[in-house]
């Protein structure tokens, strides 16, 4: 029997939701490790909807559950639902939705709450020493919830390939190592049974980011 593995998406799109292809990539390296995917979303409204051709928010209201589900084809369940018993793993991809849907890190920084269910989740699955796997910004969420556990959302040092660098200037300022990795590198914190990676922290062909996530979900995996 494959492993379960939970994938907690926050909505559908990289600016108000999941990032797509880093979500997509998620679930084919699953399948590819013969693993299970379990989708669920939180029922919460989104922050804000942003329209993704001009980059502006809009009126419109919409809720991460229902948006998410368009990711899963439909097959996806309420957060609130999820038995950490049941399965082996969890991941979460990136995207803005997890700054602005899982938690309040695109407003707030470090000071940042985290949303309470996806904070609940995250601690049953480590006090249960399952492996968390965590890549983009989403890696945020366990340097806020995990004092001084080890993460990477890519480099330290800002520039054109990497733009969100300020990010682990944030992470070391929660009592959080951050170690810098290439796009296409993991880094794993044997004691947290974290997996992190940068995807699209990093300004890389979408192939590279692809297959840093495929590094990440076989750790996962490993270590389940």
């Amino acid at each position: 029997m494959g492993k379960r593995v939970a994938v907690v998406l926050a909505g559908c799109g990289v600016y108000d939701g999941s990032e797509i292809h880093e979500s997509s990539a998620v679930l084919v390296h699953l399948s590819r490790e013969g693993a299970q995917a379990e989708v669920y979303a939180p029922d919460v409204d989104q922050m804000h909807v942003v329209d993704h051709v001009k980059g502006q928010p809009t009126q419109e209201k919409r809720n991460v559950l229902v948006e998410s589900a368009r990711i899963a084809r439909g097959n996806i369940k309420d957060l609130a639902k999820l038995d950490v018993k049941r399965l082996d793993a969890l991941i979460i991809p990136g995207g803005f939705g997890v700054a602005k849907n899982l938690s309040t890190w695109a407003t707030q920084g470090k000071n940042c709450t985290v949303c309470k269910e996806v904070e609940d989740v995250l601690k049953a699955f480590h006090a249960a020493k399952k492996p968390i796997g965590l890549c983009c910004i989403s890696p945020v969420l366990a340097a806020k919830i995990f004092p001084g556990c080890e993460l990477t959302v890519g480099h330290d040092t800002e520039c054109e390939k990497w733009p969100y660098a300020k990010t682990a200037e944030s992470v070391k300022e929660l009592g959080c190592k951050h170690v810098n990795k290439h796009v296409s590198e993991v880094h794993v914190d044997a004691k947290n049974k974290l997996v992190t990676t940068s995807a699209f922290m990093c300004n890389a062909p979408i192939h590279e980011i692809y297959d840093g996530i495929g590094e990440m979900v076989k750790e996962v995996v490993r270590l389940a």
